[in-house]
């Protein structure tokens, strides 16, 4: 039997639906979601007295629920279809005497002007808009001309739609510049997964006079989960928020029928405001077998360390899950803009929202674990936040590490999921004769955190990695007393030029920087300072470069590239592009010793692109090792400019160990899990 439409015109097909409704019968077809759910947003527009109009009624049972719970009685139903007309007249004409069904055409009704307080469309408009052609668009504006001039001033237009994007759009736009409040809730619970995956929306249209020469809107939104609305600053805004509720029905969807080969992920934002407040990544594990009590949890990143490569990267959050020994574990990163009672408050919080997201078969009242690391949600402390002209928005903030240690992180908010700086804190020592607290006393509150900066210790494993590269220079063993020039380009923090400085004490540093904020940023909150011995250059380092290949060549030891590329659209985060063509590395060899080192900072996820940074490097540079970073997407490069020097990894960990042993001088900390060896022994010649 055919009931579907051959093509989606035929919705707008009187002879189509004369057709489907003599095929089906008396059964009622209910076009997007039935009463229960459609009833608590009705009843807050549809008064008892009320006059009220459906529009392509059909034999929905709409009217007769309405009716017959008290909603209201006085209503006009109309269709193009004889056949259905005919029908619902016989169901009702006994039972609902002041109910009417009468056969007319929306586009062209017979109603006197502001003879109706409501006028309700249970899927006619979605029936009709099928396209974007002319013909179909000039249809839809006879239909709002017609319901427009059959409504009352304050009078509602109820449409109920899937609201497909150009449907809505259509609406908003024709009723908004009519002078109309325009308001859109979504149903709750109208997810019928046999029919439509997708939720079911009202839009609420409210006539207003047109004010001649207002352009102000009302747009709003009230999500299934509140009903108070949300403005909406314009109409492109409101289709984009109803588009990411449609996004997120299609997401459950998905997950609550198969296991997603891809990790999927989301943000849960702020009623209110909008604002992300929680960012849920859901990770599968096919190598779990599933058992009643291991088949989801839900994982909460403590604050600060949701860039770290167990909870930030695709590998590490699929070797979390898998360590965790669950078949699904959603993660839950915290958003710095935001406050967090705790690991309760953030459990109610989130505890309904996430079984949307649980594994096909999971019984509806299983009890889903909520894990983190040491059962708290880490401590955030946002330190200072400003805006650089060249860098954009950003934050220095101390966070809690693993041990109890704080660290202080220079985060760009244009890439906030990466860390642009990072130094370990020093825990205060108290003051001298300060008695210890005896035990007996009373329980201290929380301790304030550290604020000194650790300066003997390097976070990143690609600055401890370039530190190392100072093995490769000419000298028969390395000393850290030799006199050394080094040419760092990129400051972030400062934790690369300081560690150099303080630790190579013949080494002279010259730092140049572009942006003069960061310059401020390391002075401030990173323990940096200058001196006879270390110097900042404010300025472009590819003019600063050029200009010492030009005017002084064969200055350095050695030359550091660990500058991130501003541009987020190119597979290169560091360094910008401009930094690795052939004519600048040229200048950058000239500027160097003959047994000199170029160490370079690749962040590279285009292979092709990354294939075509290393062979310019290799036209340029005849000797080339690379070193990656366990648990970073960084690439180390040394690069020198004669094959003379070439070592192998054996000799390379042996001139390392000189090196860490005249480091390691007495009274001078030193970080124990810094091993130079291990640096070098990795290395591969490309």
């Amino acid at each position: 039997m055919e009931l579907l439409p051959r093509g989606p015109a035929e919705f707008g097909s009187a002879r189509y639906w004369e057709r489907f409704f003599r095929q089906r019968g008396r059964r009622p077809f209910e076009w997007y979601g039935a009463f229960p759910e459609l009833c608590p947003v009705l009843r807050k527009y549809i008064r008892p007295r009320d006059k009220v109009l459906v529009v392509g009624c059909g034999n929905s049972e709409l009217s007769e629920q309405m009716y017959d719970t008290g909603m209201c009685e006085d209503i006009m139903n109309i269709d193009i279809s004889e056949a259905v007309i005919h029908q619902m007249q016989e169901r009702s004409a006994s039972k609902r005497p002041k109910m009417s069904y009468v056969l007319m055409d929306v586009l062209q009704m017979d109603f006197p002007d502001a003879h109706f307080q409501v006028v309700l469309d249970k899927g006619t408009l979605d029936a009709i808009l099928t396209d974007d052609e002319e013909a179909t668009l000039s249809k839809v504006d006879r239909m709002f001309a017609e319901v427009s001039r059959v409504l009352q001033v304050g009078g509602r237009y109820l449409c109920v739609s899937l609201a497909q994007t150009h449907v809505l759009k259509k609406a908003v736009e024709y009723f908004s510049q009519e002078g109309w409040v325009v308001r859109v809730h979504e149903v709750a619970g109208s997810r019928d997964e046999q029919q439509f995956v997708l939720p079911v929306f009202v839009y609420v249209m409210t006539k207003f006079k047109k004010i001649p020469g207002s352009a102000q809107q009302i747009l709003e939104i009230c999500p299934e989960e509140q009903d108070k609305p949300m403005r909406m600053e314009s109409a492109e805004r409101l289709v984009e928020a109803v588009r990411d509720r449609q996004h997120y029905a299609l997401l459950c969807s998905q997950l609550s029928k198969t296991p997603c080969g891809e990790q999927l992920s989301l943000d849960l934002c702020e009623k209110v405001s909008g604002r992300p407040r929680y960012t849920l990544h859901v990770v599968d594990s096919p190598s779990v077998k599933p058992s009643r009590d291991n088949r989801f949890a839900i994982f909460i990143i403590p604050q600060g360390r949701e860039t770290e490569w167990l909870f930030g990267t695709e590998d590490g959050r699929r070797q979390l899950a898998a360590s965790a020994g669950f078949g699904r574990l959603v993660t839950v990163a915290l958003h710095r803009e935001q406050r967090y009672e705790g690991m309760a408050s953030i459990q109610a919080e989130l505890s309904g929202k996430v079984m949307e997201l649980a594994p096909p078969g999971l019984p509806a009242r299983q009890q889903v674990p909520f894990l983190s690391v040491g059962g708290d949600i880490g401590v955030r402390t946002v330190r200072h936040c400003d805006s650089s002209p060249l860098s954009g928005e950003y934050v220095v903030e101390d966070v809690k590490g693993d041990d109890a240690c704080y660290f202080r992180r220079l985060v760009f908010l244009s890439n906030r999921n990466v860390v642009q700086s990072e130094a370990r804190l020093l825990a205060p020592a108290p003051p001298p004769g300060q008695k210890k607290r005896r035990k007996d006393k009373k329980k201290a509150g929380p301790a304030e955190p550290p604020t000194a900066i650790d300066k003997s210790y390097l976070c990143c494993e690609h600055h401890k990695a370039m530190v190392a590269g100072l093995c490769l220079l000419g000298s028969p063993d390395p000393v850290p007393g030799s006199p050394i020039a080094v040419l760092v380009v990129g400051l972030g923090g400062g934790s690369l030029p300081l560690f150099i400085h303080d630790y190579f004490s013949q080494a002279q540093v010259a730092v140049v920087e572009i942006d003069p904020c960061m310059l401020e940023v390391a002075t401030c909150w990173f323990g940096f300072s200058q001196g006879e011995r270390m110097q900042v250059h404010v300025a472009d380092g590819l003019d600063y470069v050029a200009k010492l290949a030009a005017e002084a060549p064969a200055q350095y030891d050695a030359v550091m590239f660990d500058v991130d590329s501003k541009d987020l659209t190119v597979g290169m985060s560091c360094p910008p592009p401009a930094f690795v063509e052939k004519p600048f590395l040229q200048k950058v060899k000239t500027i160097l010793k003959p047994e000199g080192v170029f160490v370079l900072n690749l962040v590279c996820r285009d292979a092709r692109l990354k294939e075509s940074v290393l062979t310019v490097l290799r036209e340029v540079f005849p000797l080339l090792y690379a070193r990656r970073t366990d648990g970073e997407v960084n690439e180390i490069l040394f690069c020198q400019p004669s094959p003379e020097g070439r070592r192998d990894p054996t000799e390379l960990g042996a001139r390392a160990r000189v090196l860490e042993g005249a480091l390691q001088q007495p009274g001078r900390p030193w970080d124990s899990s810094y091993v130079l060896a291990d640096m070098l022994q990795a290395v591969t010649i490309i």
